[in-house]
């Protein structure tokens, strides 16, 4: 069970060091992690005061993280995605960290190519540039030149950096092990699965092939697309450590002066910019999920570029129309079609009371009903939305959340470039395409269709699942298993109230017998203490003794 906890000791010891450091002494001291500590060390958590005690709690979760390194920022870069599962002050405080790391050695990075590669680098590139394009804390891009010309950017994973990211995640899970009831009690339900998930989006973004396809996927949706360009992977010079890519030249998107030197209208590309966005969004289902300035950018021709496809959303068609159906409920201002679509929207949503879920998002419209068009922002909506799926424990894709700060992102871009930018006037003929594309005679064919092939499977297999069923009420055989949840602590407590119940009868057994005794008639055998039988005395003894116990036993709940 601790062979994990033994193989990564050194590591915990330091996490549990910068949690102390910080200010968490009740992570440590609240669980298991308390016996990596020294009992010196234990005392000074007491006394010490510490500047760090003047910033917030956040603030010092997001320094812990900083502190910790690139997996960890990892992981809580991609928790401030999820406000479903994180209060709005620490997804603010997550949204503050930098992974940004000092480069490797290029000698380094010509030796992983050339045994990714297996031959010489010579033979491969006619030029490759020294100095990175940029660094991350998986790997980093250098500029190249193929013997036939092309010029690329090439990705170099890290030297050791899957060896690294491993032991972090095994970290992780044995953290989470040993502090889960801890999380869970301060309102993170689900901690391991979180882990889990992470595990699985960091094994893809160490595989560069994945994103590789990504690219390739793309490519061939807007292939006859003439305003948007993907570069082009090429798959025959990458592996799960390289990826080579078509160099693309061009300026960020919120470059304005350069649109304009360009000749370029900033508010027609603004524009192009959404459109394309939102056609990702709601007729795809798949989606560029990091369009921040530095991966969106603009050619002399007017031509939107997207790189870095490491990060990638997708929606299934019915979660497309779920989403696209709250923004129009909310359009239409009816509350109840908001409701009845975020419930879709959700994996798991137990809603106590839709009454007053409904009446949340009718307020939620009303605020928003009577703004003009202009004062409307897509951040303060993304805020609301995410505080209601907050506050209601809705468990909603991951996506979705994706999209929202997307947008976010998007619209800051827009109001650079465009000064009567609004976000709610792409989206809407969207909504209308959506409940067009939903209810066409194709899509409610495919649905009948679905739902025919359900039923016939139903009916196949109830025959067969009936006649098990009644062999085994014939043989006496069948079972039902009753669970209830949620009443551990009053069986408990029920334990603990029969257990003193029966002492105290015993108790008083013993003390009516002890008052009997004294009326007996006994042998000249029969000893005296003080004029009283030892039988008696014996007697009392076990009486005194079992209301000790009883005594003890209610001392000990009242201190608990």
């Amino acid at each position: 069970m601790f062979k994990n906890t033994i193989s990564n000791l050194s590591r915990i010891r330091q996490v549990v060091e910068v949690l102390v450091r910080y200010g968490f002494e009740d992570v440590v001291t609240s669980t298991p992690l308390r016996r990596l500590v020294t009992q010196k060390r234990r005392l000074s958590w007491q006394h010490a005061e510490r500047p760090v005690f003047e910033t917030s709690r956040w603030e010092r979760v997001r320094m812990v993280i900083e502190e910790l390194g690139p997996t960890f920022i990892k992981l809580a870069q991609a928790m401030s995605n999820r406000p479903d599962l994180l209060p709005e002050a620490l997804i603010d405080e997550f949204q503050k960290l930098q992974s940004d790391v000092p480069p490797f050695d290029v000698r380094l990075a010509r030796e992983i190519i050339e045994r990714e590669l297996g031959r010489p680098i010579t033979e491969v590139f006619s030029e490759f540039e020294e100095k990175p394009l940029g660094s991350a804390s998986i790997g980093q891009v250098h500029k190249a030149r193929l013997l036939t010309g092309e010029d690329v950017v090439v990705k170099v994973q890290r030297p050791d950096v899957q060896e690294k990211v491993r032991t972090d995640l095994s970290l992780l899970h044995e953290l989470v092990r040993l502090t889960a009831g801890f999380l869970r009690n301060h309102g993170l339900s689900n901690p391991q699965d979180i882990v889990d998930a992470f595990e699985r989006s960091m094994m893809k973004e160490l595989d560069y092939t994945s994103e590789a396809r990504s690219m390739e996927q793309f490519r061939k949706l807007y292939e006859s697309y003439e305003t948007f360009s993907i570069p082009k992977p090429y798959r025959e010079l990458s592996t799960a450590k390289i990826l080579v890519i078509e160099f693309v030249s061009g300026c960020k998107i919120t470059d304005k002066p350069q649109l304009l030197k360009w000749g370029l209208s900033p508010e027609k590309v603004a524009e192009t910019g959404m459109d394309i966005y939102l056609t990702q969004i709601f007729e795809f289902g798949i989606f560029h999920a990091d369009p921040h300035p530095g991966n969106v950018l603009v050619r002399p021709d007017g031509t939107l570029v997207l790189i870095d496809f490491g990060m990638v959303g997708r929606l299934s068609k019915q979660q497309k129309y779920a989403f696209a159906g709250v923004f129009i409920g909310m359009a239409r201002q009816d509350a109840r079609s908001m409701a009845l679509n975020f419930r879709r929207l959700a994996l798991t949503a137990d809603i106590p009371d839709m009454r007053t879920f409904e009446a949340d998002l009718n307020d939620l419209i009303e605020d928003f009903a009577l703004l003009d068009v202009q004062d409307m922002s897509m951040s303060d909506l993304a805020d609301r939305l995410q505080n209601v799926i907050y506050d209601y424990k809705l468990q909603v894709p991951g996506a979705i959340f994706l999209i929202l700060r997307a947008l976010v992102i998007l619209e800051g871009i827009g109001k650079v470039l465009h000064p009567r930018f609004n976000t709610f006037e792409f989206v809407r003929p969207y909504g209308a395409r959506i409940i067009a594309e939903q209810y066409s005679p194709e899509n409610i064919l495919s649905e009948a269709q679905y739902t025919g092939t359900q039923l016939l499977a139903l009916l196949q297999t109830l025959p067969a699942d009936v006649r098990q069923i009644m062999r085994k009420i014939s043989r006496g055989d069948l079972r039902l298993k009753v669970e209830l949840s949620g009443y551990q602590a009053l069986m408990r407590t029920a334990d603990r109230l029969v257990s003193r119940t029966i002492i105290a009868l015993i108790a008083v057994a013993f003390l009516l017998f002890s008052g009997l005794s004294l009326l007996g008639r006994y042998s000249p055998d029969m000893r005296y203490w003080h004029g009283i039988p030892v039988l008696t005395w014996w007697s009392l003894g076990i009486t005194g003794f079992l209301f000790l116990i009883l005594l003890i036993l209610g001392t000990q709940k009242r201190k608990e």
